[in-house]
């Protein structure tokens, strides 16, 4: 029957790109029992045992149960419903808005935002512990409930607790004996008084089940619940997880199993019957391969892309582990030491506090597999790990000093730092234009980062320099790097970005772009957080064809489960993200010299309008206003989707 899901999705991937794969593949062994599996992101790449692996397979005798057969029926006549994603996502955002409601609070009492976050990122995982099992059920909410009406228990008696989760032993707190957690989590332990309202809000999140919560969104969520800037747009934007996992699976994923299914499994299948020791150690070696794989982002925020890798490479490693049982029981399991870990997830990341949740959000999500997977998680539950570091990605220097006039600061010594050493890059790096690095930065910043990169030039947009530090990496003769990918903004492929990929698409060695998306939409948006549209891109070192994407159709974009359909075509891709001929090669035609001309050219946007700022200067009221304020396209406009500006015209 297993042999039946992989040839199932083996189809899957020969059909075209924008075929629209159902969310359900149900293998039937007839007499016997149904094995169903699950991949809601359309792409029919990703199919995993539903809802999970230890109820997955149906038996006859199953379907006595009226729960298995509302399951069976709406996998016919409504399968999205069985979606756990949408219903997720929900309890993430109400979760998030409790502890939004509680940080402002503590924030409007005087205290700071980092206590408060680290206070805040304790709780919840108390919150997740308890409802784990890691914890006995309904101990820690029934504290809660107990402090709502003596409010000043709450602090000692959670300072207890955790001192408690940190070391193992009993708890007074919960009068009885407590695993050892330790980590790093519960190493400080305290704990913020708060009043009956805020123990409250606590409560009312602790009732949620918080196994259920989606770490992929989770910790964008948080992070906008703990900044008081970002609160305000609690919930409205962040990415969805289909999108994250569209670049992840092309990086990270896609090579794993072409090696898996063509070179592996071709040789278990040769030699199972032969020499099954050969197929045993084919499994056994891929299997400390990818428990080995290294994967960093370099800009990882809240870690939603190591998330995502770490559980899809969990569950390519839930197969590696099948086939091995298959070839030799217990005793080839029995091999098995390692592990995909979260200790094989790096990140970088400026923000301490996003840092920090990148971390927690880490070990949410392999908890999670773990329990989901009825495997045993052993004492200390977490570990203290390194791989989250907070720092700045592409820039370091001597502290900051004024400069000898005294007119202002500037950042001594420039260099770029040291990225550490992985299998795949991926990620998402800051959105800032090239032109607007200088304004957003500071100055001091933009001339230190354009010295430290003397070989980009500085219109570039600022993901530029996370994309040619990765190509650096690719092509060096001691990497250990195979792929990276990004996304960057969709301006990627005007001349000032597509510059930088240019230098490294022709270089010496070259890289080459083996999937591309130009115009992808990206942040769930409404009315006060604009959508953004975004282009995605992945390498691979040498000469190779790749696969340009290109949007058919997009609906539901402000939902949790927004539905983009993609056409494929392959060929080289070129620096403008295109295939077939490279028109950015093309050279201006000498006969054409001082008989054409290309237009007015604006310098600066002082002269470029929105629609808004027109009806605020008077468009459209003051009489002969429209003879100087005129619709107005450049080439961006013309060949892809228009701003709709306008221009002051004298």
């Amino acid at each position: 029957m297993r042999n039946a899901r992989e040839q199932a999705e083996q189809y899957a991937r020969a059909l075209p790109d924008d075929h629209v794969w159902p969310p359900f593949i149900l293998v039937c062994d007839v007499g016997h029992a149904i094995e169903v599996f699950a991949d809601f992101s359309g792409q029919g790449r990703n199919y995993r045992q539903f809802p999970d692996r230890a109820g997955f397979r149906i038996y006859l005798e199953d379907l006595r149960s009226e729960e298995v057969r509302e399951r069976l029926r709406a996998i016919w006549l409504d399968p999205h419903a069985l979606d756990p994603a949408k219903h997720a996502a929900e309890v993430t955002r109400d979760m998030a808005r409790r502890l939004a409601h509680v940080s402002k609070l503590l924030e409007d009492r005087g205290y700071q935002p980092e206590p408060v976050a680290h206070f805040l990122m304790r709780c919840l995982f108390t919150m997740f512990a308890e409802d784990s099992g890691l914890l006995d059920k309904g101990s820690f909410l029934d504290v809660l409930a107990d402090a709502r009406n003596n409010p000043e228990s709450f602090a000692p008696m959670l300072e207890e607790l955790w001192r408690t989760m940190d070391t193992g032993g009993f708890s007074t707190t919960l009068r009885r004996a407590v695993r050892r957690f330790n980590g790093g989590l519960f190493a400080e332990r305290s704990a913020i008084p708060l009043h009956k309202e805020e123990i409250g809000e606590l409560y009312e999140a602790a009732k949620h089940v918080w196994t259920e919560v989606e770490p992929a969104i989770f910790g964008t969520l948080l992070e906008q619940a703990l900044d008081k800037d970002e609160r305000r747009r609690l919930g409205a934007h962040y990415t969805p997880r289909a999108y994250v996992e569209r670049l992840v699976e092309a990086t990270i994923i896609q090579p794993l199993k072409d090696e898996w299914e063509g070179a592996v499994l071709g040789t278990v299948e040769r030699e199972r019957e032969s020499e099954p020791e050969a197929a045993i150690r084919a499994v056994h070696d891929f299997h400390v391969k990818l428990a080995r794989t290294r994967v960093l982002d370099p800009a990882c925020g809240t870690g939603n892309f190591l998330y995502v890798a770490l559980e899809l490479m969990k569950r390519l490693e839930g197969d590696v582990l099948e086939v091995l049982a298959d070839l030799g029981g217990q005793e080839a399991l029995a091999l098995e030491t390692e592990t995909v870990h979260p200790r094989n997830f790096l990140g970088m990341e400026l923000n301490p506090r996003a840092a920090a949740i990148a971390e927690l959000v880490l070990w949410l999500g392999y908890l999670q597999w773990q329990l989901r997977n009825k495997a045993e998680i052993g004492d200390p539950v977490l570990e203290k790990l390194s791989n989250i570091q907070a720092m700045d990605a592409v820039l370091r220097h001597d502290p900051e000093r004024p400069k000898e006039d005294g007119s202002r600061t500037e950042l001594p010594n420039p260099r770029r730092p040291d990225w550490p050493e992985a299998d795949y890059i991926v990620g998402n790096p800051p959105f800032i234009g090239g032109k607007d690095i200088r304004s957003r930065l500071g100055e001091a910043y933009a001339s230190a980062l354009w010295k430290a990169h003397p070989k980009i030039n500085k219109s570039a947009d600022f993901v530029m320099y996370w994309w040619d530090r990765a190509a650096e990496q690719l092509t060096r003769k001691s990497t250990r790097l195979k792929r990276f990918g990004f996304v960057t903004t969709n301006s990627i492929t005007q001349e000032f970005s597509r510059r930088v990929i240019a230098q490294r698409l022709e270089g010496r060695p070259p890289v080459s772009l083996v999937m591309a998306i130009p115009d992808h939409p990206w942040t769930k948006a409404t009315r006060d957080a604009a959508a953004v549209r975004i282009a995605m891109t992945v390498a691979e070192a040498g000469k190779h064809e790749g696969t340009l994407l290109e949007v058919v159709s997009e609906r539901e974009l402000d939902s949790d489960a927004p539905e983009v359909v993609l056409k494929a075509s392959t060929g080289d891709v070129h620096a403008d993200l295109t295939a077939g001929a490279n028109v950015t090669a093309a050279r201006p035609l000498l006969s054409n010299e001082w008989i054409c001309s290309r237009g007015v050219a604006l310098h600066g946007r002082g002269f470029i309008l929105t629609p808004k700022d027109a009806v605020t200067l008077g468009l459209g009221r003051r009489e002969g206003l429209e003879r100087h304020i005129r619709p107005y396209r450049n080439g961006r406009d013309l060949m892809a989707r228009s701003r709709d500006p306008l221009v002051i015209d004298l």
